[in-house]
């Protein structure tokens, strides 16, 4: 690993600190987005540790839809990947790129090493506990909230203008793109956003942000 590389790993993951034995063996990787990482059901290769980018990681269902469970940026921990190493089994999820990311791999032997110093272990079960409960909050919003609130949360999420397809959203919501463009479209005509080709434009703010609002009935 370049000494540019460790160093920004290094202030990413201070918890690598007292590990700095295992940086020569770390290799740097860059990909482009839309990259697979790692797909459901397959062994776990390694824990990866962001530098720059950023990962989404997903579950599929038998029928084609998407689950977007949480996103990995630089810092961050994949749950997925941690449970998988934990365990020794299979992957749950799958993780693609969302954009040029450079990232390395702590490979399974040195990942089970690295947890036997505590600022790892506490660095790893803290950001476990963290990815838990984002989780459980997605959960809850899936079993407990209407999907045009959560759209409208999505879209304030994302800035005045969102870039992103209606098969974007609907993945990332977890349901289908036909029902996003109705939502879509609805929005449009209450005149709270206006639609172009892969741009959602916010119009009204506080009408979404009180629609957001609404728990469901």
């Amino acid at each position: 690993m370049p000494d540019t590389d460790a160093q920004t790993l290094l202030t990413l993951y201070p918890a690598m600190g007292s590990l700095k034995a295992l940086l020569p063996r770390l290799q740097t990787m860059q990909v482009p987005a839309g990259t697979a990482l790692f797909r459901e059901l397959e062994t776990c290769q390694g824990f990866p540790m962001v530098l720059s980018g950023e990962v989404r990681v997903s579950r599929s269902a038998a029928n084609g839809r998407e689950l977007e469970l949480y996103r990995v940026l630089p810092g961050e921990m994949c749950l997925v990947s941690s449970a998988g190493l934990f365990a020794g089994q299979p992957l749950t999820a799958h993780g693609v790129t969302t954009c040029e990311t450079t990232l390395t791999l702590l490979s399974p032997p040195d990942f089970q090493l690295a947890l036997t110093d505590s600022d790892f272990r506490s660095f790893v079960l803290g950001l476990f506990a963290s990815r838990m409960a984002d989780l459980t909050a997605l959960i809850e919003a899936i079993a407990f909230q209407r999907l045009d609130s959560r759209l409208a949360s999505t879209l304030l999420g994302h800035g005045q203008q969102v870039r992103a397809t209606h098969q974007a959203l609907a993945d990332e919501l977890g349901t289908v793109r036909e029902i996003i463009t109705r939502l879509l479209h609805r929005f449009e005509r209450d005149g709270l956003v206006e639609l172009s080709r892969e741009c959602i434009t916010i119009r009204d703010s506080a009408a979404l942000r009180a629609i957001a609002a609404m728990s469901t009935k």
